[in-house]
């Protein structure tokens, strides 16, 4: 590396954009300046990174000048009429919104399992996954080199805060509400207590809620198609079979998936867990005699996809069940996307 690059953090003062700051003061140091960009409002802030105090200035153009990586988080309307700015003035930008995940001139980049893709980036901008398909999809990229992954059968267990802020502030009211009612052991008993939903469709505490995103198509959610949709760019496999079912659950922080992942080869379970344990990224729990296997209280806070629960299937040769969880504001937002910058970075 000749130099140093520059590194914008925009979004810098949200939920995800709080934890990119954590994690670029822990990780190795590949950058020199690092500005701090947010909306007007936020601007004047001081924000410590790296042990060091930095002022948040105002999106604008000119807030770009001089900066060769953006990593952007934020809604996907502001990231759609912003990104393409900041490229125009010279910054390659890693976006963790939706604006352009299924854009054919974006890559979908996952650093353990396309790397190569980065390279091809002819608008400059690379784009992070939605954090339920970055949950399981370093244990897929894994399992498909090894295997050849033909279809994915997925149901989600999501964390409130894939709903943003809003999310973990209606879960934490939620329970201190019930938790200091009577409500009894139902929980459809909570209906009675909690009013605020938003911005889940039905109370969270105690229940489950069968639903995440928008409506789309044939009943389908807009998170049940991006599981689908990404995993097929991520993997290149354009036919790759996949079924969702994305479930809200009342856990602050780390989403969990159920897989039944059918494969072309014949697949082991011993090998299986082997290549598990010997892929960067994934930490491997599967002990069920002892009752070891990952749990979101087990995985919050931490890096690596967490997989448990591996099975062969009793009826089919090819098929393996497992269980996965990933912290969704670390791995599944801002770690993938500080790893994207950094292989960029290694290019000045």
């Amino acid at each position: 590396m000749s130099k140093k690059p520059s590194l914008a953090v925009v979004g810098a003062t949200g939920a995800v954009g709080t934890v990119m700051l954590d994690i670029l003061s822990k990780r190795e140091n590949v950058y020199g300046e690092i500005r701090l960009i947010a909306s007007a409002r936020s601007a004047g802030k001081k924000l410590t990174c790296r042990v060091e105090d930095l002022t948040v200035v105002a999106l604008s153009p000119e807030a770009f000048d001089g900066i060769d990586i953006a990593m952007f988080d934020v809604p996907d309307e502001i990231s759609k009429e912003w990104a393409p700015i900041a490229a125009s003035r010279g910054a390659v930008v890693v976006d963790n919104s939706g604006a352009f995940r299924m854009d054919d001139q974006v890559p979908l980049v996952v650093p353990e399992v396309n790397p190569q893709e980065i390279k091809n980036r002819p608008k400059g901008i690379i784009s992070n996954p939605n954090c339920t398909t970055l949950s399981m999809i370093v244990a897929m990229g894994a399992l498909h080199r090894h295997y050849i992954l033909k279809e994915l059968v997925v149901a989600s267990y999501q964390a409130a805060s894939g709903a943003g802020q809003a999310g973990i502030d209606t879960l934490r009211e939620q329970i201190k509400l019930v938790a200091n009612t009577n409500v009894g052991d139902v929980a459809g008993d909570s209906r009675g207590v909690i009013k605020n939903l938003d911005p889940f469709p039905a109370p969270l505490a105690l229940n489950v809620i069968p639903w995440a995103g928008s409506l789309k198509e044939e009943g389908y959610t807009s998170e049940e198609l991006k599981v689908r949709n990404e995993s097929r760019k991520i993997l290149g496999i354009k036919d790759l079979k996949v079924s969702a079912t994305c479930v809200r659950v009342p856990v602050l922080t780390t989403h969990s998936l159920a897989v039944h992942a059918i494969f072309e080869k014949t697949v082991s379970r011993e090998i299986a867990q082997e290549v598990l344990r010997n892929s960067t990224g994934i930490e491997l729990v599967d002990d069920p005699e002892n009752h070891k296997f990952p749990t979101p209280a087990d995985v919050v806070g931490t890096d690596p996809t967490w997989v448990g629960r591996v099975r062969k299937s009793l009826d089919h040769p090819n098929v393996l069940d497992l269980f996965v969880c990933g912290d969704n504001l670390r791995k599944g937002a801002a770690l993938n996307t500080a790893q994207i910058a950094e292989l960029v970075a290694a290019e000045f």
